[in-house]
């Protein structure tokens, strides 16, 4: 996982002082550093029984498109609010300073099935715990929540109710 985190790009004091944003562009737009990833994530699911995969809107796309090709499963997204054409189940959750809904079409999966969600970065967990959420009201079952990225010093798994959660780089500090 060592060499992925130098294909990661850290820009800081993006999108406000003091943060230290961490830039997938730099590995996405290397054919070896985007293949490596995939690669890994791959490996990472290897035993996950799996009926769908979900990205999370915008980045999950990116690498959600690509694990569901490999796996031969299929591939639906989870939206920010009114971006889906169909009726929608949603969800609400809190942001540092407000609120914001995401959706998922209610005929995304069959009840029971196994859900793989996939975003690039976990942070406060926010976003992830919605998007399990919006899939438990679905009746999906969550097989594996997977990460790129994770920040644990902001201890965002903490607010997650899976029990397979998976990133490739930590950075704890």
């Amino acid at each position: 996982m060592t060499e992925l985190r130098n294909y990661i790009r850290t820009i800081n004091d993006f999108p406000k002082p003091g943060v230290g944003f961490k830039d997938i562009t730099t590995l996405t737009r290397d054919p070896h550093g985007y293949k490596l990833s995939i690669d890994l994530m791959m490996e990472k699911l290897e035993n996950v029984d799996i009926d769908l995969i979900l990205g999370i809107e915008s980045r999950g796309f990116i690498f959600g498109a690509a694990l569901a090709d490999r796996l031969g499963v299929g591939l639906d997204l989870i939206r920010k609010k009114g971006k889906l054409p169909s009726t929608t189940a949603s969800e609400t959750y809190e942001l540092e300073y407000g609120t914001d809904t995401i959706e998922l079409h209610e005929d995304s999966f069959k009840k029971g099935s196994k859900i793989v969600i996939v975003d690039d970065l976990l942070a406060t967990g926010g976003t992830m715990a919605a998007s399990i959420n919006l899939v438990k009201k679905l009746g999906g079952e969550i097989s594996c929540v997977l990460f790129l990225i994770e920040l644990g010093f902001l201890n965002g798994r903490e607010k997650l109710a899976a029990d397979n959660i998976i990133s490739l780089v930590n950075y704890a500090e």
